[in-house]
């Protein structure tokens, strides 16, 4: 993957599963993902991944 587009789509990922982590808890209303466990899991995996995408958009290619 091209490092221009990892550091946009490692950003996008942080925000939906950080997203997915505060419905998942119940802090933010509105959607059948509210207080359900699986996305409480599921989002700061998601956020983890944005994160790696970020860190290896900043290191030169291999």
């Amino acid at each position: 993957m091209n490092r221009h587009w990892k550091l946009p789509i490692g950003v996008l990922l942080i925000l939906i599963g950080g997203l997915w982590t505060l419905q998942g808890l119940g802090y933010v209303g509105g959607s059948m993902m509210t207080r359900v466990v699986l996305w409480a899991v599921v989002g700061p995996v998601v956020a983890l991944v944005g994160l790696l995408f970020v860190l290896r958009s900043r290191n030169p290619p291999d």
